[in-house]
């Protein structure tokens, strides 16, 4: 029987809005914390890189999530073609070099919802099978994805992605787990800016990014209690906690959640700490790019440094 043929929307005004999942095709339960900081890391560079919005994900033991809008090749410039091209092959430290008989090539790839999950499952296949000695397939088959309406269902599903790790017992708060969009927001304070601040909100009238995330978490929190008889749900007591405080994230909320990096850095100090002590060791480091130290938002002037595989 032939594939049926993805649904592709080339929307000029707002671009579209899609949810992407795919699976291992790998028995059990085969990313561990450093495939998933991997995964993520892939991410977070070839969003930089494409025409998408990140506006959420979740990286499961076993498959991924992600909530992307996908603009049209049309809304970008020639100049911020060439921009995010050379900054890509930069970090990456290729040697890559931009010409401008690319440009027609680039716009159609960079705006391509394919290539884009396409890049990132083959770049997280390559890093699996390297670390693990293993041959073939990680991902099984090609990924689904479907079109989501801005507003009310745009909020729904990234609930519906944020709360996979609840639903499978792995956390009790949806924000406490590492590798989803809430996590991310309020364990990292959105470093780099990489997450979409849009929660399916301003459609609503919402101006202000910080309110739109507390009420995006207030309707994470009351989605996540109802009892839908699929997988665990967030506790009737937590959820009252959350209420009393009016869903705000407070300053401690912020130091809790970071409180992580204590336990799964690999250099944890002042930047000059970090610096010295990564100089020393260097070369125990897969990457072949320099490592900097970053800033942990919420504790002032205190620096983190990933682990050797990280």
């Amino acid at each position: 029987m032939a594939r049926i043929p993805r649904i592709l929307i080339n929307s000029i005004i707002g671009g579209t809005v899609y949810h992407i999942m795919s699976r291992t095709a790998l028995d059990g339960f085969p990313m561990k914390d450093v495939e998933k900081d991997y995964l993520l890391e892939l991410l977070k560079r070839f969003s930089g890189l494409y025409f998408v919005e990140v506006l959420g994900f979740c990286c499961m033991d076993n498959h991924f999530h992600l909530l992307i809008r996908m603009q049209s090749e049309s809304v970008f410039t020639d100049e911020e073609i060439k921009e995010r091209f050379e900054k890509f092959h930069k970090e990456a430290g290729d040697g890559k070099t931009f010409s401008p008989d690319q440009l027609p090539e680039l716009r159609a790839k960079l705006s391509s919802l394919s290539d884009f999950v396409r890049e990132i499952k083959l770049g997280f296949t390559r890093f699996y099978n390297k670390r693990h000695q293993h041959r073939g397939f990680f991902w099984g088959g090609r990924f689904k994805s479907l079109v989501v309406e801005n507003g009310e269902t745009l909020i729904n599903c990234l609930a519906y992605i944020d709360l996979n790790p609840v639903r499978a017992g792995i956390v009790t708060k949806p924000e406490a787990y590492r590798w989803n969009s809430i996590g991310y927001h309020i364990q990292t304070g959105n470093r780099d800016q990489f997450l979409s601040l849009d929660f399916g909100l301003k459609v609503f009238g919402l101006s202000d990014a910080d309110d739109r995330l507390r009420e995006y978490k207030k309707f994470l929190y009351e989605t996540g209690a109802m009892n839908k008889n699929r997988g665990q749900q967030i506790k009737q007591e937590v959820l009252e906690k959350e209420r009393q405080k009016e869903f705000k994230i407070s300053r401690v909320d912020r130091f809790k959640s970071k409180t992580r990096h204590f336990s799964d850095s690999g250099i944890i100090g002042t930047k000059a700490f970090v610096q010295e002590k990564y100089q020393q060791v260097k070369h125990l480091f897969e990457s072949v790019n320099e490592k900097l130290p970053r800033a942990i938002n919420g504790l002032d002037g205190i620096y983190s440094l990933k682990r050797l595989a990280e």
